[in-house]
């Protein structure tokens, strides 16, 4: 996968004029980056810090897309759930669980200034960290 298709997945459902501002560069540069034009080091990493991205990801495509990904205790998660409903957690709703937490950070940390929610930015996200969990 190129820049400009690692650059046009991390856009998305986003208009490429709201990411440019989001990410603040011009448009015209954006849109000579998705047309294949490599930036340099310091606008890549400026583009990977104001949209929460790894900077390895976005270069090379290595490594994990997003830069800040909240680690849930699981421990504290599953006992919090276990008092509230006064019951033992079983793995199918401890697996569930888990995934609204992450769903909810997901979508808290992108959510855009007009209230905008990326469900299918989300769904993405949750199908990747199942493939980088343990087997």
């Amino acid at each position: 996968m190129s820049f400009a298709q690692r650059l046009k997945s991390l856009i998305g459902e986003e208009s490429v004029s709201g990411f440019a501002r989001r990410v603040d560069i011009s448009e015209a540069l954006l849109r000579k980056y998705l047309k294949g034009s490599e930036p340099s080091l310091a606008k890549a990493n400026q583009i990977a810090m104001k949209a929460n991205c790894s900077l390895e990801w976005l270069a090379t495509g290595c490594g994990y897309l997003y830069r800040q990904a909240e680690v849930v205790d699981k421990p504290a998660l599953y006992a919090a759930y276990e008092h509230i409903n006064n019951k033992k957690i079983s793995p199918d709703e401890a697996e569930n669980l888990l995934k609204t937490v992450s769903g909810y950070q997901f979508l808290r940390t992108h959510k855009k200034a007009d209230g905008y929610l990326d469900i299918s930015g989300m769904a993405a996200f949750l199908a990747l960290a199942k493939q980088d969990e343990p087997k």
